[in-house]
């Protein structure tokens, strides 16, 4: 088992837990695995969000980069798919995203991406927990004439906007209807400039909310974990469709005409039909998680579609796509990965992809998301200790209150227990016919698990 590292990332408290030094030491033997191929002196990009840590965090991982040789692209505040796609662009032996995602102001975390723009597998991520913890790290300086050199390249945030405008601005532009108004509610968080500049170079009528940072605000009760604002903003304001991304802009939920949401599950059948369609959906495959809904999985046999399902984290949808040649996969969360456009999970983009296809069918966003019938679902969190969070798999008394769910919910429904990638927390998911009952059954088994453990 990983020691820091979990599903996505290193993600913890910030300047208590995720220290200076502990980034510092994250820097050096990460640019010792990544680079230790090149024949060069490597360069790496490093993209944060807004939260007040992330010059701190920033500061700590420049100055491990550095003492080991490489020299580094500071892109500022900046989404993590764009990282990614310059990291590609630009041909950098590496990049990491200073962020904790859809977590509040006070953590922060740090993800690394390949050459390629490709989250890390977890081999290499094991390789450097061995360099962090070995004695060899403090030894890891480079000469006092190869000390690496940081660069300020907060421009380059252009370039990503510039690529996406330039993907949709035929498509989007043909369609375009002066009565279609997007609401977009930027989390305070990474995406609160960009997607400013690509709407309005586009052409979109929009309305923007919470796009003001100031180091604390990031996700708070706003973006994609928090639709309660921008579902009543469109309502109100009679807005075509509402957009919520996460801090880091990796992830997008939408909102249609009437306030209901538009979950990653939904995207992925709207995108998949529409992909099917014009004949670009390769292999007629969606890939998605053990935590997609049982109606993406009968949409997708009852329209002809592959459903090929990963272990959660969109690192193990790529994963999936890469080893099979498949460009469409996605999580229920709003991760959704169009592999011919960028390898990660784009917020900006899936948002774009949507308002494409609903202004060239000309349909309302209630409309398009007809297609599919989602399983009324329920996912609440056991807290326990971080130690303990595995502890489940191995209790016999939890091990049969979940098999005896398993078993009840066998013909129609479904049950799932898991633990958190990034959080002291055990998942348990109910789906099933009767919200009201299984939501019952959910917290009986989290209640369940948490005195077990506690």
């Amino acid at each position: 088992m990983r020691k820091y590292f979990g599903t996505d990332g290193i993600r913890r408290i910030a300047n208590t837990e995720l220290t200076p030094n502990l980034v510092y030491k994250v820097a050096k033997a990460g640019a010792c695995v990544l680079s230790k191929h090149t024949d060069h002196t490597p360069t790496i990009l490093i993209g944060r969000d807004t939260r007040i840590s992330g010059s701190l965090i920033e500061s700590a991982m420049t100055a491990g980069f550095l003492s080991y040789g490489a020299n580094v692209k500071l892109l500022g505040v900046i989404p993590t798919p764009a990282v990614a796609y310059l990291t590609r662009k630009l041909k950098a032996d590496a990049s990491v995203v200073i962020s904790a995602s859809h977590n509040t102001y006070e953590f922060n975390g740090v993800k690394y991406f390949s050459n390629k723009g490709m989250k890390i597998d977890d081999a290499i991520e094991e390789e450097i927990e061995e360099i962090m913890d070995s004695d060899q790290i403090d030894g890891m300086n480079a000469p006092h004439d190869k000390i690496g050199v940081s660069e300020l390249r907060e421009d380059l945030i252009d370039e990503y906007a510039n690529h996406l405008i330039e993907n949709f601005k035929t498509s989007i532009g043909a369609s375009k209807k002066e009565d279609f108004i997007v609401g977009i509610d930027t989390a305070n968080g990474a995406t609160y400039k960009v997607a400013e500049k690509i709407f309005s170079e586009l052409g979109i009528q929009y309305v923007i909310i919470n796009n003001h940072p100031n180091g604390v605000n990031i996700n708070e009760n706003c973006g994609s974990t928090h639709l309660e604002q921008i579902k009543k903003f469109v309502v109100e304001h009679r807005l075509s469709l509402g957009v919520a991304y996460d801090g880091d802009g990796d992830r997008c939920l939408l909102i249609d005409e009437q306030g209901n949401e538009i979950n990653g599950d939904k995207v992925l059948a709207i995108c998949s039909k529409y992909m099917k369609e014009k004949g670009t959906l390769k292999k007629d495959t969606v890939v998605a998680t053990v935590m997609s809904n049982l109606g993406l999985k009968k949409y997708c046999k009852e329209n002809g579609l592959q459903e090929c399902q990963t272990k959660v984290g969109d690192r193990y949808v790529l994963e999936e796509m890469l080893k099979n040649g498949y460009n469409l996969g996605g999580e229920q969360s709003g991760h959704i990965i169009f592999l011919d456009y960028n390898p990660t999970g784009d917020g900006i983009l899936t948002s774009l992809m949507v308002i494409q296809i609903l202004l060239e069918k000309n349909v309302s966003a209630s409309k398009l998301c007809s297609i599919i019938s989602i399983y009324p679902q329920v996912l609440i969190n056991a807290k326990v200790a971080s130690n303990k969070k595995h502890d489940y798999e191995h209790d016999e008394t939890i091990q049969q209150k979940i098999h005896e769910l398993e078993n009840e919910f066998a013909d129609n429904g479904r049950v799932l227990i898991r633990p958190s990638g990034t959080e002291p927390l055990v998942r348990v998911m109910i789906e099933g016919e009767d919200k009201e009952y299984i939501k019952t059954k959910a917290e009986e088994l989290v209640n369940f698990i948490e005195e077990k453990l506690k």
